[in-house]
């Protein structure tokens, strides 16, 4: 039977005004279910690792995930993902959020949401003082060290387009082949270097962190596009955790001064989910 033009119309937007409603229905899902996942990394120390004693997931992003989970009266469930495997896991629905030191910049706003920026860091370089790199620019045509689907190898492509990069699948299998001499250099962002450093002990003076940035990154939490509903309720809650100064504690226990880094005072506030595309790269 033949299908009249005006009804096939009509058909095609009930069947799309259902789709989009379930589909923008992720926020009432969660809380039907009582628990909301977010993919973590846990290996990026201090933003998501593994207690060594509890074997329980902690770290920056890990707290505010928690403060996440408990607006929403839902329980927060940690699954690991590969630096790589963030976004493919977010769009495929197996996590509802990305707290993995994620970088919001527009080549991912075409693929994911994001929440507020929650911190502001910059890729940097680690290097062996024995090699010679005195600069970036002497990475010209050198072995560079990092891991695999990161803003890092595009980071450092753009300003040493000649540097001989190999990727490895976690940011520590990198710092440890950088240890084994299978590269001069090894890239990530800037809190992440300065926590494998005062991990090496008596031999951190065997390395050295060059002074200049790659870039300027923007950490954010990532929410599937079509999503409206549970974007402005995580941004909704880390706008309260910024007003009540639980976000400057927060960033003093992991970054600041209550922490091993012991970075300066924090320089960004948790108010914006916009990017200076002059600054973002990668």
């Amino acid at each position: 039977m033949r299908i009249p033009p005006l009804l096939k119309v009509l058909v095609a937007g009930v069947i799309a005004v259902g789709t989009a409603a379930a589909h923008a229905d992720q926020l009432a899902d969660i809380k039907q279910k009582g628990e909301i996942v977010f993919g973590v990394l846990g290996t990026d120390e201090p933003n998501s690792f593994i207690d060594p004693q509890t074997r329980d997931y902690i770290g920056y992003e890990i707290d505010l995930a928690r403060d996440v989970a408990k607006k929403l009266g839902v329980k927060p469930v940690f699954k690991q993902l590969s630096v790589a495997a963030r976004i493919p896991e977010l769009q495929q629905g197996h996590v509802d959020v990305l707290a993995a030191s994620l970088t919001h910049n527009k080549e991912r706003e075409s693929q994911i949401d994001f929440g507020l920026t929650h911190f502001i860091t910059g890729s940097k370089v680690l290097v062996v003082k024995s090699s010679g790199i005195h600069s970036i620019p002497d990475l010209a045509g050198k072995r560079v060290l990092t891991v695999k689907g990161g803003t890092q190898v595009p980071n450092l492509l753009r300003v040493v387009p000649t540097a001989q990069v190999i990727t490895f699948e976690t940011t520590q299998q990198a710092f440890q082949a950088l240890q084994q001499g299978k590269g001069v250099a090894y890239v990530n962002d800037e809190s992440s270097l300065y926590d494998d450093v005062h991990k090496l002990g008596p031999r951190a003076s065997e390395y050295e962190i060059l002074p200049q940035n790659l870039n300027v990154e923007p950490l954010a939490l990532g929410v599937r596009k079509g999503e409206p509903a549970l974007k402005t309720a995580i941004d909704g809650e880390l706008r309260e955790l910024e007003a009540s100064g639980e976000a400057n504690r927060l960033y003093d226990k992991w970054y600041g001064k209550d922490s091993k880094l012991k970075f300066g005072p924090r320089n960004f506030r948790i108010e914006t989910d916009k990017i200076d595309d002059d600054k973002v790269t990668g």
